[in-house]
């Protein structure tokens, strides 16, 4: 973790700025905070669709299996599309593009999300749709096992 030296502030004056960091200390900050890829939460949420989708079809059968794939689908897909939006080199041109990119890509994540849901509403046979929801929620709340695991291990 960066730490100040003992006869440095974190504010130097008494403009309310921060003082500028060496260049030790960022490389140590950046050591310290590495940045997390949106793509390992999508690889932790894909994991956790396909156990839910296993555990399912071990306890409940395949028809429950279908329903919770479906609902873990319907988080996965629509999040592969909104992070490859966001990385195109258009998203980041410029702090407008990336806030109009940023709100286009969230529409068209919760479009995907929705018809989704409505296709296997309307195609798959015998849809539970409590499995279907369980299997969106508990895929949609894990993100936060990607920010429990640091960059850097294994999964």
């Amino acid at each position: 973790m960066w730490s100040a030296s003992p006869d440095s502030q974190p504010f130097d004056d008494d403009s309310g700025q921060p003082a500028p960091m060496t260049a030790q200390q960022a490389a140590q900050f950046r050591r310290a905070n590495p940045v997390l890829s949106p793509w390992r939460v999508i690889r932790v949420q894909a994991v956790v669709g396909m156990a839910l989708t296993a555990l399912a079809w071990i306890v409940w059968g395949s028809q429950v299996a279908v329903s919770v794939a479906c609902g873990a689908g319907a988080v996965v897909i629509p999040a592969i599309l909104f992070a490859r939006g966001l990385s195109s080199p258009i998203a980041q041109a410029n702090p407008g593009a990336a806030v109009v990119s940023f709100m286009v890509w969230e529409l068209v994540k919760i479009t995907v999300a929705v018809a989704i849901m409505f296709a296997a509403y309307r195609w798959v046979s015998e849809i539970n749709g409590l499995a279907m929801l369980a299997g969106l929620i508990l895929t949609m709340k894990v993100y936060w096992l990607a920010l429990v695991f640091k960059p850097g291990r294994a999964l």
